[in-house]
């Protein structure tokens, strides 16, 4: 019985990782899916998290990983919001059978916390009144941020987009619950397609998250949340009242609704001291940050051993040419091109180049000559 079982096992796995395979093929082949940075985020993520299984169809799988890496073109979008979104169905199927690997299959998406200024997380906000209460995330609608902005409404916090289900959401738990002003979270807007970022904000106030934080009974391709703890998304639903306006693009209406739950909130606490409760049995939230440093001044450039470059602007045809040299002043090759990305993976992708400070420097440079191209400025080439 037991021999049997591990046989049916054996054949399940194989199977979940050829069904990625498969999926995963098909949107290579598609030009749109090269260009997306959903498949790329995709395929970066699985080329690390799948050296952990030991099975032959993920080593299989691994192998095709990189070889589609290799496919994919330059970044020309984050997502393009596809009703099927291949890469995200692919993953569905993976952790739908190994439900441990998705926490490991997202990218870590940290962010700067400055616990010494409101919000803590830098984003795409408006702030209009700290001390408010009604805060407002308008999805993927981006002009109703600035509409509604134009209109101030009394009452109202502060007001930006949540175009994604895990790292946005990840923003909007740490900003609220570092401001005990505010008390109500309208979600307006467009939700986005596939991300479901609205929804999956209603599915963590509603239902919370599981042990992996993970947004329970959301429909989001990947609601992981990685950068709040357990206890700061439970903050977050005591504190707040989300009031669900997915869909409402009217700025006007929107306005009303914030005077209108502002309102609410004086009625509940005349004193303006921004709570429910007194404040003194609202115990002080300690969120989670990561360690910040502080650049310093590069101790020198180490040479290179596989040469150095020179950048040259040619402002006339609009394009940079560098040339690639061996310490022997041996020209090896020149590269030439019309932006600094396509430049830079080129020679990244090749392996001309083999030091990492020397790679950052080469980027700074090749970016100013390209500057130094569309402004008509003069480029002078700095020294490392």
């Amino acid at each position: 019985m037991k021999f049997y079982y591990i046989i049916g096992h054996n054949i399940a796995v194989g199977s979940t990782f050829n069904q990625v395979h498969s999926e995963l093929q098909k949107g290579v082949r598609l030009a749109r899916c090269r260009k997306c940075g959903c498949m790329r985020e995709t395929l970066e993520n699985l080329e690390v998290s799948l050296k952990s299984f030991k099975h032959k169809e993920a080593k299989k799988l691994v192998q095709g990983v990189e070889r589609w890496l290799k496919k994919l073109q330059p970044l020309e979008y984050a997502c393009l919001g596809c009703k099927h979104c291949i890469p995200a169905e692919a993953m569905n199927v993976l952790t739908v059978k190994f439900p441990s690997a998705a926490s490991s299959t997202l990218s870590s998406c940290g962010f700067e916390i400055d616990e010494e200024r409101w919000p803590p997380v830098a984003g795409e906000y408006t702030v209009l009144n700290r001390s408010a209460p009604v805060a407002v995330s308008t999805l993927s609608s981006v002009k109703l941020e600035e509409e509604l902005v134009r209109l101030r409404p009394a009452g109202l916090c502060i007001v930006g987009k949540t175009e994604t289900e895990n790292i946005g959401i990840d923003k909007i738990v740490k900003n609220v619950i570092t401001n005990p002003a505010i008390s109500y979270l309208i979600v307006a807007g467009k939700d986005t397609k596939g991300h479901k970022s609205g929804r999956t904000l209603l599915a963590l106030w509603e239902n919370g998250v599981n042990k992996e934080i993970r947004v329970m009974n959301s429909q989001g391709r990947r609601p992981i949340l990685k950068n709040v703890t357990l206890s700061e998304v439970e903050s977050f639903r005591r504190q707040i009242q989300v009031d669900n306006l997915i869909g409402c693009e009217n700025p006007g209406i929107l306005a009303e609704r914030v005077e209108s739950l502002s309102r609410l909130q004086t009625a509940a606490c005349p004193s303006k001291c921004g709570c429910r409760k007194n404040p003194e049995q609202t115990p002080a939230v300690k969120f989670s940050s990561v360690t910040k440093i502080k650049a310093h001044k590069p101790k020198g450039l180490k040479l290179d051993k596989a040469g150095y470059f020179v950048i040259i602007p040619l402002k006339k045809k609009g394009i940079i040419t560098v040339e690639h040299y061996n310490y022997q002043n041996k020209l090896l090759r020149i590269i030439e091109g019309r932006n600094s990305r396509d430049i830079c993976h080129t020679i990244v992708d090749n392996n001309w180049i083999s030091d990492l400070s020397h790679a950052v420097y080469l980027g700074k440079e090749v970016a100013r000559a390209e500057l130094a191209v569309k402004m008509g400025i003069k480029y002078v080439q700095e020294g490392a």
